[in-house]
């Protein structure tokens, strides 16, 4: 049997995301409650990584140790893929001797490649056209607070970057609508919007997008890989930034989220991170670990 993969959120049924969120909101509850879960027992996950993060590596890894399996990490410098062996070949190799394999790159080419020839699951922790990993935690996380984002306004503030591409594909997922904001130049894919036109709109404008919003989003304004040009995107994303006389704008009770890492000053004010009242960033940032938990649990057994 062909292994189930995951990279877009697409992979999976709306009835499927769904459930895996339930099942991560209750693997939240139980670690809370110091129950010990071993439903991965023995089981290896390798997280190979050619972009670095911080909150990609840890969720993954301790949330593989929470399940009783146990990761290993692998940076260019620790496989030969760093020096020229063909992704099809890592890919047969490392399938014969884990159970399961996640990767953080750059090109969506190279994660689609490395699934086509792996005979275990493989999860995408980020490239540069999705990051649905970091969508699970953000349904997640609004599910917390505030229940079914199902008929929902979701504003998407910035570039049209992979973070949006995957706020796209869990819009048509979920029913819910999405306005995005963004300069002229950093449109999202036009093929992805033409796609689910039904379900966005785009605009020049923030306040156009934010308004009367039930979630407000945004994320840095050059990410890995773009610093040559990040002057440039600097001047593009000026008047782009959230802070609270933007968001006053949305719903009284409308939610900030940002995926992190986040410059304080750019793409978000200081004030507004900070603002328990709106921004559950911390809470989305620890969802990582019990969402990615749910997903590596349902990769390996089945179960959600």
């Amino acid at each position: 049997m062909a292994p189930r993969h995951f990279l877009t959120l697409t992979d999976l049924t709306p009835d499927e995301l769904k459930a895996l969120i339930g099942r991560a909101m209750e693997l939240k509850r139980e670690h809370r409650a110091g129950h010990d879960n071993r439903s991965c027992q023995g089981r290896v996950l390798g997280m190979i990584f050619e972009k670095a993060s911080t909150r990609t590596r840890v969720s993954f890894e301790a949330g593989m140790a929470q399940l009783g399996g146990s990761a290993i990490f692998l940076s260019p410098n620790d496989t030969q893929l760093g020096r020229g062996e063909p992704i099809e070949d890592t890919a047969r190799v490392l399938s014969r001797m884990l159970d399961i394999v996640m990767i953080r790159t750059f090109g969506h080419d190279k994660i689609e490649r490395f699934a086509r020839y792996a005979d275990v699951p493989v999860i995408n922790a980020l490239t540069d056209s999705f990051h649905p990993c970091q969508l699970l935690a953000d349904i997640q996380t609004y599910v917390e607070h505030r229940g079914d984002m199902r008929g929902i306004t979701v504003a998407w503030v910035g570039d049209g970057n992979n973070m949006t591409h995957s706020y796209i594909n869990a819009a048509a997922m979920l029913d819910f609508e999405l306005r995005i904001a963004c300069p002229e130049g950093y449109e999202p894919d036009r093929a992805l919007m033409a796609r689910h036109g039904d379900r966005i709109t785009l605009t020049r404008s923030p306040a156009e997008a934010v308004s009367d919003a039930h979630l407000v989003v945004t994320d840095t304004w050059a990410s890995m890989g773009q610093e040559e040009n990040k002057q440039e995107r600097l001047q593009a994303f000026a008047g782009y930034q959230v802070d609270h006389d933007l968001m006053a704008g949305a719903r009284s009770d409308a939610l900030f989220m940002h995926c992190l890492p986040a410059y304080r000053g750019m793409e978000v004010s200081d004030a507004l991170i900070e603002d328990e009242a709106r921004s559950v960033v911390w809470d989305e940032a620890e969802n990582r670990l019990h969402a990615q938990k749910a997903l590596l649990e349902f990769l390996l057994t089945g179960t959600h």
